[in-house]
């Protein structure tokens, strides 16, 4: 049998079959450990820095073996890449008899039955959603998958999804009239059948936590798990292993009855007269917060006076909304559904007033119009280290990004995995060579006040350099984008590109068709993007990515880790911000070809001795203090004589 190393020589099928495809060591290292770990049903953490080509480094390995796999990735986009590009090229090459299948979320898939529903209750909408069930009828009879992705007439957040995709609480499930043709049973039948599974990682938690049903069926019987963007999986495993409940889907369930009291029970008037007290309520409480958008500790907030008194009426008109819908079960299907919905609504809401209990994080958030409230496990390694110990399949996680320095103790220790063997792979790029490192001297702290002023002529003398390339600058907070981005739109007539402008796909593409545009992002800009050649070639970072001090979560999670009897800052600070700095640094080199300067305009990372962890975990770049060097280098890159 070939060993999974031949697969990566330069004579091998994979070199004839694939474009470009070049033999890289660290590539073969993977592979070849992701193989072993296979054979013994063990456990892999493995950091491949870019470049490595980790993506083949696991495909190949789990194309070879012979029994079933679930892949894992950060993003619907990767996910999508993975399924569309990248398997079926080497699947074609090595393993054609291999049956591969992609599986979303529910809200990714048409429903039939809310399509007709809302259909038949149009009148009911608005006129902009009346519109796009009419073109969602029209793309309906053509979709062989109902992937809502694939609805390209319409935009990605287009007001007209929530009727015409279904939720775990609004589905009928078996007793739908549309159960036969659903186009989510199908996707799970297709992945039931399926040697090879591609998920995100909200999808496979939402099954092991049990948030959703059918889908669980596929992980008991899978061989092999592999996670990319493996990064990512704490702070998504403490979100789906939480609770929370909002303003939104209370209003959604009350909007939902006052539909059915209009249609099907028109004499159930006490329905309506129950809903609007609900919905009522959950005005009253929304306007028991400030106006402006923020996250709060919830055991303070629900101390206060006037939200104290809101939490009583939503309390109030929850529990008699409850009762109401109760006394017609048996009279219609859909408020049958809504009744099982409010049972478990009542429940969570009347457990998020609990907040004496320990191990949590009780969080609010508000939006313009919403609320919602969170509770957050503090740690999840228990529960996600026991799952992995005690399944028979092997677990091999990935990432670009999981190492301070060479040390995976803090990824392994959130993740419980305790038994995993770790492997650090350099990227073959010759960073020294291809990328310069700048930390300006005489800047302010970032907390000063001629912070922004500062920034703002760092940004303007790259770009008076960087004529013909990109820029990216990444930000910490929205507040700080926006005051940059203001300032530069008088500053500039380079294509600016704003984060919330427009969405993360459109803006890319734009950026990158642009050439030499400004993009200004906020934390989802800081990885998951590929920019390649002179579209990228500047990266500005205004601040270490520090966890913002009034975050709850971060709050309860730095007063757990006292109360344990360890250090906060070394173990709950530190270690997250290392790893989003990483990942923004690695947005500038992503091949071998690609040249950039790196620009943090922040002096703690070498004023401080923490920096040195910073530093040691990013790429060996060319380092300076001296911004006219750097600028010197950004202007080689655009061919211009340096000044």
């Amino acid at each position: 049998m070939t060993s999974v190393a031949q697969y990566f020589k330069s004579t091998s099928v994979l070199a004839k079959a694939l474009k470009g495809f070049a033999p890289r060591p660290a590539q073969t290292e993977m592979a070849t450990a992701i193989a072993a770990t296979l054979k013994a049903k063990s456990q892999l953490v493995v950091e491949a820095e870019t470049g490595t080509g980790k993506t083949y480094a696991y495909l190949v390995p789990i194309l070879k073996s012979k029994g079933s796999a679930i892949i894992s990735t950060g993003t619907k986009a990767l996910q999508e890449q993975l399924f569309h590009r990248d398997l079926p090229a080497l699947r074609d090459a090595i393993a054609p008899q291999k049956q591969v299948s992609l599986l979303k979320g529910r809200s990714n898939y048409l429903c039939l039955h809310r399509l007709a529903q809302s259909q038949a209750h149009a009148s009911e909408l608005s006129t902009t959603v009346q519109r796009q069930v009419v073109e969602v009828k029209r793309w309906a009879a053509r979709t062989e998958d109902g992937d809502v992705g694939g609805l390209n007439a319409l935009p990605e957040d287009a007001e007209v999804l929530p009727h015409v995709t279904s939720t775990v609480d609004n589905c009928l499930g078996r007793d739908c009239p549309d159960y036969d043709d659903c186009y989510l049973v199908k996707a799970r039948k297709s992945a039931l059948e399926a040697d090879i599974v591609v998920v995100n990682h909200h999808l496979f938690f939402a099954d092991m936590a049990l948030k959703d049903v059918g889908f669980g069926e596929l992980i008991p019987h899978v061989d092999a798990l592999v996670f990319d963007e493996a990064h990512q999986l704490p702070d998504i495993a403490s979100q789906y292993f939480g609770e929370s409940v909002g303003s939104r889907q209370l209003q959604e369930l009350a909007q939902e009855a006052k539909v059915l009291y209009l249609t099907e029970v028109k004499d159930l008037r006490q329905l309506d007269k129950a809903a609007d007290k609900l919905l009522g309520s959950l005005r009253d409480w929304r306007l028991a917060f400030p106006v402006d958008p923020q996250r709060g500790n919830w055991r303070q907030a629900q101390q206060q006076p006037q939200v104290a008194a809101a939490i009583a009426l939503v309390s109030e008109a929850l529990t008699f909304f409850t009762e109401v819908v109760k006394g017609a079960i048996g009279r219609n299907q859909d408020l049958d559904t809504v009744y099982e919905r409010c049972v478990q609504s009542l429940h969570t809401w009347e457990m998020l007033q609990e907040t004496q209990r320990t191990g949590f994080s009780f969080w609010f958030e508000t939006t313009p119009r919403q609320v919602t409230l969170h509770q957050t496990p503090l740690q999840v390694a228990d529960k996600f280290g026991s799952y992995v110990a005690n399944s028979e399949a092997s677990w091999v996680f990935t990432s670009a990004t999981l190492a301070i320095g060479d040390d995976f103790s803090h990824f392994t220790r959130l993740l419980g995995l305790e038994q995993a063997a770790t492997l650090c792979l350099p990227s073959p790029f010759k960073f020294s060579q291809q990328a310069t490192l700048c930390v300006p001297r005489y800047l302010p702290q970032p907390h000063e006040v001629g912070m922004l002023e500062h920034l703002i002529q760092v940004t303007t003398q790259v770009l008076d350099v960087n004529k013909r390339g990109g820029t990216f600058v990444l930000f910490t907070s929205h507040r700080m984008l926006q005051r940059v981005a203001e300032r530069l739109e008088t500053l500039t007539d380079r294509p600016l590109f704003v984060q919330g402008s427009t969405n993360k796909r459109e803006l890319l593409a734009d950026f990158i068709a642009a050439g030499n545009g400004v993009l200004l992002g906020t934390s989802s800009f800081w990885e998951g993007v590929d920019v390649r050649g002179d579209a990228l070639t500047c990266v500005i970072i205004d601040k270490l990515p520090f966890g913002s001090p009034d975050d709850p979560l971060l709050q309860a999670r730095i007063e757990d880790c006292r109360l344990r009897g360890a250090e906060p800052f070394t173990q709950v600070q530190l270690p997250p911000a290392v790893i989003a700095l990483k990942q923004g640094a690695g947005r500038l080199i992503r091949d071998s070809s690609d040249r950039g300067v790196l620009i943090v305009c922040d002096q703690r990372l070498v004023t401080k001795p923490y920096g040195q962890l910073f530093l040691a975990s990013l790429p060996p770049l060319k380092r300076t203090r001296n911004l006219t060097q750097a600028l010197n280098f950004l202007a080689e890159i655009n061919g211009e004589t340096p000044a």
